[in-house]
């Protein structure tokens, strides 16, 4: 466990709702643009039982539990799952979606990238798929991706925190000529809140 938390969801089609967050430790994606690049290594964090897990985001106003990383799909999610939902909670997932999904979610949200192209059985079952853009060739990748969701996938595209200022007009011209996509903002870091 690289950190627990409770905030406010800050991109993608949830952005602004309160939830839990479990971030959990360990990724072998490791995007270099990655905003948690702490925690990559798991083996730097101590293991924390899922009931005390399940216990503390129970413990909190919202009923929404979001699971993220690293990448949270190298570990077997199900026992996390069934806690967190014996506990009456919602569960969003955050994920490259390069393994195997196991666990339940009511919210499934593929963030793919390049360097470890997300699996086609995890693309058919998110709810909405969230391209990072560096640059122009990024929007190749998120059409391949797109072709891979089922029809009520929600598609988002959302620029690098760094290259923003460059990469948001190429998103807006994007989207306004492929209305199936969205833009998604970072609201998380225009708000300085974690």
């Amino acid at each position: 466990m690289a950190e627990e938390f409770y905030s406010v969801q800050g991109e993608g089609r949830n952005a602004g709702c309160p939830a839990y967050f479990v971030r959990l430790a360990g990724c072998d994606v490791r995007c270099p643009f990655c905003d948690s690049k702490a925690t990559w290594n798991a083996t730097k964090f101590p293991l924390v039982s899922i009931n005390d897990i399940a216990d503390r985001a129970a413990d909190t106003p919202s009923r929404t539990v979001v699971i993220t990383g690293g990448e949270p799909l190298i570990h077997d999610l199900g026992a996390l799952c069934g806690k967190l939902r014996s506990r009456g909670l919602k569960i969003w997932l955050e994920t490259s979606g390069s393994h195997k999904l196991t666990g339940s979610y009511d919210w499934i949200c593929v963030s793919p990238k390049t360097s470890r192209p997300p699996l086609d059985e995890v693309l058919s079952t998110a709810n909405e798929l969230k391209v990072v853009i560096t640059d122009a060739a990024s929007f190749q990748f998120a059409e391949q991706c797109a072709g891979k969701v089922g029809a009520g996938c929600e598609l988002t595209l959302q620029a690098e925190w760094d290259s923003r200022q460059d990469v948001y007009p190429l998103i807006f011209d994007y989207v306004l000529e492929h209305p199936k996509w969205r833009i998604s903002i970072q609201t998380h870091k225009i708000l300085n809140i974690r």
